[in-house]
């Protein structure tokens, strides 16, 4: 008989509140936990740092498209930008540095991929599964893994094939040299607009793949002085002036969202732009959308047309038929040798695919690969019917087309924490989202985005398969806000598990309070 002690599997970790995902979701999760006096957590992290995407993508250009003083937290303030728009690696310093002020590091256990989550109604506690095998019992728990974060790689035929170098702009190869290359570029969307203008002048030769061109408008590339910088840090009141003047700026951008002729008649300005960018009048028209401004997502770059005017630099609008070994061959037969392979091809958006290898089931019946099936549906961006005291930051209907995510985070953050404590103070072990709560809620997402420019007829990463937007918040970003304020708790259930006797449940209130 083998021993027991070698075969028994260790004793799940008991906590109060799993966050998966160290990007910026996740520690603003982690800190106002801190604030609230809440210790027991713990943040379960798929890579050996913090950061997310500001780790993972270090594309040469790679940097923020939204105002710095905004992609940063209200209540951390970083006087010394550098830019109007940071780069890469001054974000992801902005996000160590406040990991190491606010002490977050130890509670992060690094190369831990969840793979799982399972509620037991009997306890009502769930259990959570990492690729390692470990396992973590709590009371709530935080999905803040955010969109952004699988790569997206298309199914090419022969891309396998090829025998040069190919990599995803996601993961960046830095020990490849680029220089005097023939390099093929697949995709003109975030990413791609920011890397190939920077490789262009060092690469031989530059084949951009383009499925469909982005509207792009220019960006305002100045740096912060260091009188502005000294102001910042010497009166906060006037970052914070600063900080609530560019939120207002941007909040602007929805009256166009909202009402699309008034979008088609600021898009003359973006195809002025690009008339006065693009000698090339056949280039010019190939890089001019065809469908409303702000219907895709709006790119911002002062250097993606005019690098078109370079005799090394091709854009190609014809589809790929298939890789070989050293070719790269369109469908109207034309072969273009290469020695590299960048995929700029954007990420898995979509939950129902990049939690493919999730298990996630909730009360009894409850799956969510299956009630996904027919679409992806939540409340409020933060709660799924079905799925007591499981949260998401940045979940269906919280994405942006024109202010910042963090925004977005700190609010849901602010609903997580008073969705806790009314759990508390009604006794409870649990809240569950209302199915009828739900499906007003979506509803009323249906009806916010009727008439806006995200329904003029293109199809973007915002959307599923059939077409439904199932990423965007369709309103003012104060109006979110607004809404998480207070939880109404007309829409849930507030529940105790079947095994947990009631006198025992009301020490447990008792004691933490």
């Amino acid at each position: 008989m083998a021993n027991s002690k070698q075969t028994r599997k260790p004793a799940a970790r008991k906590v109060d509140v799993v966050i998966v995902g160290a990007g910026f979701g996740g520690l603003c999760m982690a800190i106002k936990l801190q604030e609230a006096g809440i210790k027991n957590y713990v943040i379960l992290e798929k890579a050996n740092e913090v950061g997310g995407t500001w780790r993972d993508n270090t594309y040469p250009g790679c940097a923020c498209d939204v105002q710095s003083h905004m992609y940063s937290y209200s209540f951390e303030g970083k006087p010394d930008w550098s830019k109007r728009y940071a780069p890469w690696h001054e974000i992801q310093q902005y996000i160590l540095d406040t990991t190491e002020k606010h002490q977050l590091r130890p509670q992060v256990e690094f190369n831990q991929e969840v793979i799982g989550a399972e509620f037991d109604d009997k306890r009502a506690r769930w259990t959570i599964t990492t690729e390692r095998g470990d396992k973590f019992d709590c009371k709530y728990w935080v999905l803040a893994s955010g969109p952004l974060h699988v790569p997206q790689y298309p199914d090419i035929k022969g891309l396998d094939t090829f025998k040069g170098k190919v990599f995803h702009s996601a993961r960046w190869d830095h020990s490849y040299d680029l220089k005097g290359k023939r390099v093929a570029s697949i995709g003109t969307g975030g990413s791609a607009i920011q890397y190939c203008p920077e490789i262009a002048p060092d690469v031989k030769q530059l084949h951009v793949f383009q499925r469909s061109p982005a509207w792009v408008i220019p960006r305002d590339e100045r740096s912060y002085l260091g009188m502005e910088k000294a102001l910042f840090k010497r009166f906060p009141a006037l970052r914070k002036l600063h900080r609530a003047r560019l939120y207002w700026t941007n909040e602007s951008r929805v009256w166009p969202i909202f009402n699309p002729t008034v979008a088609r008649s600021l898009q003359q300005f973006a195809k002025l732009f690009i008339r006065l960018q693009v000698k090339d009048r056949k280039i010019a028209r190939q890089l001019t959308p065809d469908y409303t401004i702000g219907c895709k997502r709006v790119l911002i770059s002062n250097k993606w047309y005019p690098m078109f005017n370079r005799d090394n630099v091709e854009l190609v609008t014809d589809g790929i038929q298939e890789v070989r070994e050293n070719t790269v061959i369109t469908r109207d037969g034309q072969v273009r040798e290469v020695d590299c392979i960048i995929l700029g091809t954007g990420f898995q958006v979509d939950p129902r695919l990049y939690m493919k290898g999730f298990t996630l089931t909730g009360l009894p019946g409850h799956e969510l690969g299956k009630d996904w099936a027919g679409g992806v549906e939540g409340y409020m961006g933060t709660l799924v019917s079905g799925y007591p005291n499981m949260f998401q930051l940045v979940g269906p209907n919280a994405g942006l087309g024109h202010n910042s995510i963090i925004f977005m985070i700190e609010a849901q953050v602010d609903y997580i924490l008073k969705c806790m404590e009314n759990t508390r103070l009604r006794y409870a072990d649990y809240l569950d989202v209302k199915p009828e709560a739900q499906a007003a809620f979506n509803k009323e997402m249906a009806k916010g985005l009727e008439n806006t420019v995200w329904t003029t007829g293109c199809t973007s990463w915002y959307q599923q398969s059939d077409g439904k937007n199932f990423a965007v918040w369709p309103f003012s970003t104060w109006k979110f806000w607004l809404k998480t304020r207070r939880v109404r708790e007309a829409d849930f259930n507030f529940g105790i598990g079947t095994g947990v006797r009631p006198d025992e449940r009301v020490k447990e209130v008792a004691e933490a309070s």
